[in-house]
């Protein structure tokens, strides 16, 4: 399986590392009065959806980037990937 890393082309999946689904990148705001709900929601619930869903990868053997990769659970098939960082930025232009 190949990844399409942004700024280095296609690359193989097995230098990365599978973190899990791309809703981690929003942590919950400790000082909300219900931040201990919020918190045990974040770390223990999680969706495993069949079909297409964005992910979290770590480009551990080679820039130590990481990516957020949509991809189709179903077939497997990379759909396209981009810089966690830039995800990052662009959400929290949007507030």
């Amino acid at each position: 399986m190949l990844i399409p890393h942004p700024l280095l082309g296609p690359r193989d999946a097995q230098e990365f590392t599978y973190l899990g689904d791309a809703s981690l990148m929003a942590r919950p705001d400790p000082t909300r009065a219900d931040a201990e709900a919020a918190f045990s929601d974040y770390v223990f619930l999680r969706d495993n959806p069949a079909g297409v869903h964005r992910e979290l990868w770590f480009h551990e053997q080679g820039d130590r980037s990481w990516l957020v990769v949509t991809r189709d659970t179903v077939t497997h098939e990379i759909l396209g990937a981009e810089l966690a960082r830039d995800v990052k930025l662009s959400r929290e232009g949007m507030e």
